[in-house]
């Protein structure tokens, strides 16, 4: 009976090497223990030294890696019969490699054993072939999956990680019951691999119906849901329903929910559990339990380690009040956080201390209050040491360092850092959004050194455009190089293809449709005169020509012919301007001497018709820039006040004009000019940006017996852009919704006022602007917008609130090559009487627009 016992155990011991392992495959094979030839006596187990073991079979893996993972390693002993074998078979199978596992004992030398492990390798996975999803999708998969590919078995590992992918991915598309299927065939060009066949059910894409709480008691349900900013709940007002349901929007929407009841004082706020539950075929729900806590509120605020500012000056600064509702997100905002730069940290930076920290620490809760002590580390007052620049290829280093607000020598300031990170921004040459200034601290001597690092990107820009207007073609070529070198003009090693890196800015502009219509222009700017001093200069000349020469419907018509009509304009103008430090830096005047002369000939629409008038005058313009970027501003204003005024002829002179002939009354143009343009920018929510607007316009005159002048007048409507008609004897006011020049006086002649314009008009703007493509290579948003604006022939008929009305919606985008360019849909509420179509126009285009206006 005793031996009986005795096989009993040992079967259950010894025997597991022997019996069958079951997988998840169809007829499996039975991985085996086999002694060729030679006999074993289970009942009196004996130990032996591994003398050596083969490993047949494999051809793709390292047979050294499973000898070592069977621990059949020679030299080492082991028991046999016993559950040496059986384990190497365990672990061998675990690994998810083969099909069939086989370990012989291949002979038994006195005290050593030798075995062979015989396997056949599971197949590779060659490719995958996706079905049940679009083209689109099927590429973004694969892009997921792709990685697995020549060098994966075919395991259950395998179907597990590619199942996740795939319904994680459409989980984010919002299809929350997608299931995945497998097969797999052989492939023919690859030996011992498949093609994994994926059969995939999207469903339907998931919606929330419904988002429950519980345990909320001081906020309503209605309240929590509006913290679950991209998380929405269906219901029937929403026009565009509440979109889909994304997992990972959901989960960044759980933790601003705690956050925002953190904000409001209840400090201890936690989800307790949270579930997303399956409504019905097109639609989730979600129940969130939640524990809200007691409200706290701000407590006694003590501060420590302070020596260069005063307590009582930091507690101004901080201005939080004892009794208010306990907030970590006011309290980081006003400790370090703030955009103003009005917070305690950048009191610190501003002034050199640049390893200033402040730690708020909860000292006590006493019942629903929060004690704090702020223990400030003020650390050493850091100075300038070296401004090191790298990236600038093309720019050259005294362009970008006379832009540097934080001089060697002076106090670290993390104002001036930022501000120089705006001005170089500001050149137009760097891309913005990879302009990193690092601060590098030198604790022994108390300096520091500034590393800015910048990329340069294309500014320069081309303008190349054909049009049909007047029955004939015209055709645009415009070059602006915006970092232009006159000093290298004549050094061929500098052509890029130009001569660059000084940051002048030439441009040059033609527009022709033939003999009828042409216009030149040219430009050159310098902005710091001499290299030294922020003095800017510029010149610039321009030619146009306007007339129905030539051949036509009716025939060719010549010069010397009575029906002959002809404008020219010639004008030069020469500009000088600094930068202020009054009332802040971000103020500039500039001066400018202009010359024009206007030579026309039986041409309409003007004061008079035949005749040359010149006009020389002196511009004055005082502006203010503080807008964080030239492209896609998100915060600060824009300002500009100009005067415009010609000498008073008509004062000195002995004419009496109320007799004068049009010769004599124009040749010397006089007026006084006023115009006003403010811009302001904020962000307002997320990435969407608010911009207002208003602009005024004035054109006065000396003496009443003269009357107005014929030119410099304003023109409101259309897309503001220099088009066919002949437009540089008056100033262009766009206004989206209405058609060019159509806005134009109440119970003006409307063929001259739209010819001639009108000396006076005002206009307002509020637009939202959202981004969609932030790059180097291009910006891009969205906007809609609601103006306003009017013409007045009188200043006793002015009234800013009597306004033309429209609002719409656009697209711009900035090309660096092209500038900036935009497509806007506007609607016109109000309608003008004697022009074409009411003055109404619903598209308008914008090529080549400059960024500081609109």
């Amino acid at each position: 009976m005793k031996k009986i016992y005795q096989l009993i155990l040992l079967l259950l011991i010894g025997f597991p090497s022997i019996a069958q392992i079951t997988r998840p495959q169809a007829n499996p094979a039975t991985p085996t223990f086999k002694v060729k030839g030679l006999d074993l006596d289970y009942f009196n187990p004996r130990e032996y030294v591994i003398g050596g073991t083969t490993l047949s079979g494999t051809e793709f893996i390292d047979k050294d890696v499973i000898i070592t993972l069977s621990k059949l390693i020679p030299g080492e002993r082991v028991l046999l019969p016993g559950e040496a074998t059986s384990n190497a078979i365990k672990t061998l199978w675990s690994q998810g490699l083969f099909d069939d596992i086989q370990i012989d004992i291949t002979r038994i030398k006195e005290d050593t054993v030798y075995f062979d492990i015989a396997v056949i390798e599971r197949p590779r996975l060659s490719t995958f072939e996706i079905n049940g999803v679009s083209k689109s999708q099927k590429t973004e998969i694969l892009e997921k999956l792709n990685e697995r590919a020549g060098k994966t078995i075919i395991n259950d590992n395998l179907y597990n990680t590619t199942t996740s992918t795939i319904k994680k991915y459409l989980l984010e598309k919002g299809f929350f019951f997608t299931s995945v299927d497998f097969k797999t065939k052989p492939d023919s060009n690859l030996e011992n691999s498949v093609i994994l066949q994926v059969f995939i059910k999207k469903g339907n894409k998931v919606k929330v119906h419904e988002i429950n709480f519980t345990g909320n008691k001081d906020f309503s349900s209605a309240k929590l849901r509006k913290f679950l900013k991209k998380t929405k709940q269906q219901a029937f007002y929403k026009v565009f329903g509440s979109g889909k349901f994304s997992k990972e929007k959901y989960e960044e929407d759980k933790v601003k929910l705690i956050a925002k009841i953190h904000d409001k004082g209840y400090r201890d706020a936690v989800i307790l559990k949270d579930t997303v539950y399956q409504y019905n075929d097109k639609s989730v729900g979600v129940k969130i339990d939640l524990y809200e806590g007691p409200k706290y509120y701000f407590g006694d605020i003590t501060w420590s380690g302070n020596a260069k500012y005063e307590t009582a000056f930091l507690e101004r600064v901080l201005g939080i009040e004892k009794g208010e509702v306990f907030s970590e997100e006011k309290l980081e905002k006003k400790l370090r956080g703030s955009a103003n730069g009005d917070d305690v940290s950048s009191i610190y930076l501003n002034d050199g201390y640049l390893t200033f920290n402040v730690d708020p620490v909860q000292t006590r809760i006493n019942g629903d209050s929060v004690n704090l002590e702020m223990r400030i580390y003020e650390g050493p007052q850091y100075t300038n040491n070296r401004i090191i620049i790298k990236g600038n290829t093309i720019t050259n280093d005294r362009v970008v360092r006379r832009e540097i607000r934080t001089k060697p020598g002076e106090k670290f300031s993390k104002d001036l850092l930022i501000r120089t990170v705006r001005e170089l921004g500001q050149l137009g040459n760097f891309d913005e959004s990879k302009t990193n200034p690092v601060p590098k601290p030198n604790p022994a001597d108390g300096t520091v050194d500034i590393e800015y690092t910048v990329e340069e990107k294309h500014s320069d820009q081309i303008e190349l455009s054909g049009g049909f207007g007047g029955g004939r073609i015209i055709g645009t070529l415009g070059l602006t190089f915006n970092n232009f070198s006159l000093r290298n003009l004549f050094n061929i090693e500098s052509y890029k293809p130009l001569p660059k890196g000084d940051g002048q800015k030439l441009s040059l502009r033609g527009q022709t449709n033939g003999k009828q219509y042409q216009s030149y222009s040219f430009s050159f700017s310098e902005p710091w005169l001499g290299g030294k001093k922020p003095i800017s200069f510029g010149v610039s000349a321009f030619t146009s020509l306007q007339s129905n020469g030539g051949r036509n419907y009716y025939g060719e018509i010549k010069e010397t012919d009575l029906g002959f009509q002809k404008i020219r304009l010639n004008g030069v103008t020469v500009s000088v301007g600094r930068r202020l430090n009054f009332p802040d830096n971000y103020f500039q005047l500039s001066h400018a001497i202009n010359a024009q002369q206007y030579i026309l000939k039986n041409y309409p629409g003007y004061l008079f018709n035949t005749g040359e008038s010149f006009n020389f005058n002196l511009t004055q313009e005082l502006t203010r820039d503080s807008r964080d970027s030239p492209i896609f501003p998100t915060g600060g204003s824009y300002f500009k006040f100009t005067i415009q005024a010609t000498p008073p002829y008509s004062l000195l002179n002995n004419v009496n004009y109320a007799i004068a002939s049009d010769k004599q009354r124009y040749k010397f143009t006089e007026y006084h000019k006023w115009k006003f343009d403010s811009q302001w920018f904020q962000r307002v929510a997320g990435k969407l940006v608010v911009m207002a607007q208003a602009q005024f316009g004035f054109l006065g005159t000396y003496n009443s017996a003269v009357g107005e002048s014929a030119f410099e007048r304003f023109k409101l409507g259309g897309d503001g852009m220099q088009g066919f008609d002949f437009l540089q004897g008056s100033e262009i006011i766009k206004m989206r919704g209405y058609a060019n020049n159509a806005v134009i006086p109440l119970g003006s002649n409307p063929q001259i006022a739209q010819q001639s314009g009108s000396p006076i008009f005002s206009k307002y703007i509020v637009e939202l602007r959202y981004p969609v493509i932030a790059s180097q290579q291009a910006t891009a948003f969205l906007v809609t917008f609601a103006e306003g604006g009017n013409t007045w022939n009188k200043f006793g008929d002015f009234n800013p609130f009597n306004i033309r009305r429209s609002a719409g919606v656009g697209a711009k985008i900035f090309l660096p090559i092209f500038g900036l360019l935009g497509i806007d849909y506007g609607f016109a509420f109000d309608k003008i009487p004697g022009v074409a179509d009411n003055g109404k126009q619903a598209f308008t285009f914008s090529i080549a627009q400059q960024l500081g206006g609109l």
